[in-house]
């Protein structure tokens, strides 16, 4: 079966599908809430939940990422941001969430995207890199740290003489084969294989790049491109793949990388426009070991960002690709995570509604509601 279709004569192209496009099916069996797990394992690392708090500076500080270590997640904090690169970060924090624009003025967007690259011009401090990962290893929960491709090669041994447990390597999107004429790229299988810690690398959008990425040794494969509420790649650079496909591509290349490798299994971990527990959901129900969640924990009463929300690509000093967004408050973290919730629409308890829909599906484990059944329906979300 061709699931291409014709854009005109001379161009084909896959219909992929983002998680409004998907719908869960019940089975024939319920079960207890209580009785459901969400445990997920990572290398030796094991966690009450599948929740990593994406290293965005709007969503993890260390103190953010020491209470979602407490919580049960892994929190990762951005070691190329804020907190490596000043002292005192709240006074910058305030600054960007204080900003103040017109909306009706359509200079605004310059206004404000101006300001976070002139405050993300400061330099990388390595002190500052080991203090603020002795400040989490301190605190006993588990320490991951996360820095671009780009800077991977500068700042690795800082990170690692620091005590991090899980390394990641985050970018809009990351190869396993980048070609560069002007310097020397960053190795990943070499570099992953002299590491003595696991690796968490991506993004990836195919089924190829993740095939390739998972051959380089990496212990965990981030899925995602072009999406989350900050994101403007795809109108900036056209570039974008929706989320369901871009996941269930990514969870094949596991599959068969575990047959090819002999046993090997890599963890594929959505990243990028789960804003909502049903997104997170979907995202399992398709072949996600576990999320990583940007604006979903940017809405927690503790979260650096104080109701605002960026990312890293919205500072970048020659091609900006993202914006500050207002998404307002819920709640503290562990009602975000645990409730009670006193929303509707998704946005807090979300491993309750979790584990509620996978007792109302009959699936008591993660891996085992991997093997839900799925709808795709165009109507979904107004279509």
């Amino acid at each position: 079966m061709s699931y291409e279709i014709e854009i005109g004569r001379a161009k084909r192209g896959r219909r992929a599908f983002s998680l409004d496009d998907i719908a869960i099916v019940p089975s024939r069996r319920t079960r207890d809430p209580e009785d459901v797990s969400t445990k997920w394992q990572i290398d030796a690392f094991t966690f009450d939940t599948p929740v990593i708090g994406a290293p965005m500076d709007s969503v993890m500080s260390p103190a953010t990422a020491i209470a979602l270590g407490k919580l049960g997640g892994l929190g990762v904090l951005n070691l190329e941001g804020l907190w490596t690169r000043y002292e005192d970060v709240q006074p910058v924090l305030d600054e960007i969430a204080n900003l103040e624009v017109d909306l009706a003025d359509a200079a605004a967007e310059t206004k404000v995207t101006r300001k976070l690259q002139e405050l993300y011009s400061a330099p990388i401090q390595a002190e500052l890199i080991s203090a603020r990962l002795k400040e989490i290893r301190d605190s006993g929960v588990v320490v991951a740290g996360s820095l671009t491709p780009q800077r991977t090669q500068e700042h690795y041994k800082t990170v690692l003489a620091a005590g991090v447990d899980i390394f990641v390597i985050r970018g809009t999107t990351v190869s396993a084969e980048h070609v560069s004429q002007n310097q020397e790229p960053l190795n990943l299988k070499q570099f992953i294989y002299e590491l003595d810690v696991p690796v968490i690398v991506g993004g990836a959008s195919g089924y190829t790049p993740a095939l390739h990425l998972m051959r380089t040794g990496a212990a965990g494969v981030l899925v995602g491109f072009g999406g989350g509420a900050t994101s403007t790649t795809r109108r900036a650079l056209g570039i974008n793949v929706p989320t369901a496909t871009a996941i269930s591509d990514v969870a094949a290349a596991r599959r068969d990388y575990l047959d090819e490798s002999g046993g090997r299994y890599v963890h594929v971990i959505a990243d990028g426009g789960l804003g909502t527990s049903g997104d997170i959901v979907k995202a399992i129900a398709l072949g996600a070991d576990a999320v990583m969640l940007g604006t979903a924990l940017a809405r927690a009463d503790e979260a650096p960002g104080q109701g605002w929300h960026w990312g890293m690509e919205a500072s970048h000093e020659s091609v900006p690709r993202g914006d500050r967004v207002r998404i307002g408050r819920v709640g503290p973290m562990s009602e975000l995570l645990y409730g009670p919730s006193h929303h509707s629409n998704g946005t807090s308890n979300l491993m309750g509604m979790l584990r509620r829909s996978m007792a109302t599906t009959g699936y008591s484990e993660l891996k085992e509601f991997q093997r839900v059944d799925v709808l795709v329906n165009d109507s979904i979300g107004g279509r």
